[in-house]
């Protein structure tokens, strides 16, 4: 039964994404068909805490998650064998990602313009259409979906920005066609 659930799902989704003419949002709060994985991504938050994209780490211990030790809201992504750095937003959200850190996640492609992944605990959104999408866009889409654009595209969907990369020049194909395992990390010595 839940095989011919996700199957049917999967079959709404590609034709919803072939009557929208491909450029539809990368993924929302209540699709089935999701199945990405996470992986924790070297234990060790910059206040010393282990964590995962449960965003338990710090709170589990009693602790705020504050998150003032990303200096100058510098991480880096690194995906492909590829460094890249990265600026947050200063919003509550790339806050609250922030407090996750490190983390890697295995992301999955989809309109060959972006990598997703589904965190498993939502974090505060505060949605723009922003229009024009550019390669190395970091957003979150609806309230648990993190979303890493490679490619620069038109969008009449809505994203809270969490941050971008600094120089995305190469980012696509150290992304590559398929999934990608993307780790998100403070700067070193912060």
């Amino acid at each position: 039964m839940n095989r011919d659930f996700n199957r049917l799902a999967r079959i709404a989704f590609a034709a919803a994404f072939i009557i929208s003419g491909g450029s539809h949002a990368s993924c929302s709060d209540d699709d089935p068909v999701q199945q990405a994985t996470t992986t924790q991504g070297g234990g060790q938050t910059s206040t010393g805490n282990t964590t995962d994209d449960t965003g338990a780490g710090d709170e589990a211990n009693g602790n705020d998650n504050d998150t003032t030790a990303i200096m100058d809201n510098k991480i880096t992504i690194t995906a492909g064998g590829m460094t890249y750095a990265a600026t947050l937003d200063d919003n509550t959200a790339a806050r609250q990602f922030a407090a996750m850190l490190p983390l890697t996640l295995d992301m999955d492609e989809l309109n060959g313009n972006e990598k997703y992944h589904y965190l498993h605990t939502p974090l505060a959104s505060s949605p723009v259409r922003p229009g024009t999408i550019h390669a190395g866009d970091l957003m979150f889409y609806g309230s648990s979906c993190v979303v890493l654009f490679y490619e620069t595209f038109q969008s009449g969907y809505s994203y809270t920005r969490l941050g971008r990369i600094e120089n995305p020049a190469s980012l696509a194909q150290a992304l590559g066609k398929d999934g990608a395992e993307v780790t998100f990390a403070p700067v070193a010595g912060q």
